[in-house]
């Protein structure tokens, strides 16, 4: 796994380490055998003193990490409902003019763009996992299975044209080649095309401490400020921006391949604009407090865990995300601790949570073991999962809730009023 030496928007070399999260497994790479240890490789963060982006120290193999994906969007009703919003907004800033294609890079299985295609509007999917294209095909999506970058997105343009749309969800942070990324950004929209970038805001990584957020696929972490300097570098001007239901605290930030006039600025992104730069989002000493305060809660989450151990109580987790598995190897949470974790995702079934090995079933499954306590793992999706367990299951035990406050656990009726 490579190291880096230099910023990875800015090429500077004024990088700065200030969280090591020890040796952790890939995020997705769930085990068959649990009686084999998993590789583990190097999980730190620095930050350049530069551009201010804070980024991982070192990179996986793309082809490791994404050419064989099990995280499946519809498998979310929230990102499903928000699917249809998405687009919906979307299109109200395409206006009245027919005609084109919409394109979605990282288009996973097809979620966001089918909401597109039942309005009539012409669209184009492009992925790297080959598994998951095949699953968008057979249900109607037009999908390119390959990694986008400049290259690819002049292949596309040379068939098609440029797009009235290039969306990207959650997809820039996961990418090696920033810079040739973006840059095929600005072809796929040619000239003044509508490019949207949705990416899970640091500043609430940060104020929140979504400390679970960071694992190999996620290089990248950026505020308004980082995320602006590299578009402009190539061409791509922010305009606006809206809030996302999605990862417990990301942002849309619309974009045009031709500079926006000053009033064209969105009052909203302004403001967002003014409220970072007081935050310390974009300074070195809070992100140091972050480290700090992340170690903290690892010695509260793990005292929570062994009050239920010996109070007695049957624990078991709900949500087998990729952050889940940050959160249980930094603070060393293995099967003692939590009996087995409930997931919705069938392709995740029989399998097991990586380095930490805890069984991964199905949720009737798992509930069906009668647990006291269920810790909701993948607990920005907290309100969609307390849901389930309340009409689906009947469930009236203990919830702990481990981020984005200070872990806590609580009843059923307060869980469902957070």
């Amino acid at each position: 796994m490579a190291g880096i030496a230099n910023c990875r928007v800015c090429g500077s070399a004024q990088v700065e380490q200030f969280f090591d999260l020890g040796g952790q497994p890939l995020a997705n790479a769930l085990v068959r055998d649990a009686s084999v240890s998993d590789p583990v490789y190097p999980l730190s963060l620095s930050f350049c003193r530069e551009c201010s982006l804070v980024q991982l120290d070192h990179t996986a193999d793309p082809g490791e990490l994404f050419s064989h994906y099990v995280w499946v969007t519809s498998t979310s009703s929230t990102a499903r409902a928000y699917a249809e919003d998405f687009c919906e907004r979307l299109l109200a800033r395409l206006g009245p003019e027919q005609g084109g294609y919409v394109l979605e890079i990282a288009s996973n299985d097809g979620t966001f763009l089918k909401p597109f295609l039942r309005r009539g509007v012409d669209c184009l999917g492009v992925d790297p996992a080959a598994n998951i294209v095949d699953m968008a095909k057979a249900d109607g999506v037009p999908t390119r299975c390959g990694f986008f970058g400049a290259e690819l997105a002049q292949d596309v343009v040379a068939g098609r044209g440029p797009a009235r749309a290039v969306f990207a969800r959650n997809v820039l942070p996961h990418v090696a080649g920033t810079n040739d990324f973006v840059a095929g950004l600005k072809v796929a929209a040619g000239a003044g095309g509508l490019v949207a970038i949705e990416f899970h805001y640091a500043k609430t990584i940060l104020e929140e401490l979504h400390y679970d957020s960071i694992y190999h696929e996620h290089l990248c972490y950026f505020t308004l400020k980082s995320l602006t300097r590299l578009l402009n570098a190539h061409g791509i001007f922010p305009f606006d921006l809206e809030e996302s239901p999605i990862s417990g605290g990301s942002l849309v930030l619309f974009s045009r391949t031709s500079p926006p006039l000053e009033s064209e600025k969105s009052a909203r992104l302004k403001a967002f604009e003014a409220a970072e730069e007081q935050s310390g989002a974009n300074d070195l000493a809070a992100w140091q407090r972050f480290a700090q305060v992340s170690f903290e809660h690892r010695g509260a989450l793990l005292a929570l865990l062994e009050a239920e151990a010996r109070a007695g109580r049957r624990v078991v987790g709900y949500g087998a995300s990729a952050r889940s598995s940050t959160m249980l190897n930094f603070c060393s949470v293995g099967p003692g601790l939590i009996a087995a974790i409930a997931d919705q995702n069938p392709m995740k079934h029989d399998l097991f949570s990586p380095s930490t090995h805890i069984p991964i079933q199905a949720p009737e499954l798992v509930m069906a073991s009668k647990p006291d306590t269920v810790v909701i793992l993948a607990w920005n999706f907290f309100a969609e999962i307390v849901g389930i367990l309340r009409q689906r299951f009947g469930f009236t035990g203990r919830i702990i809730m481990p981020l984005p406050h200070p872990p806590r656990a609580m009843g059923m009726e307060e869980a469902s009023n957070v």
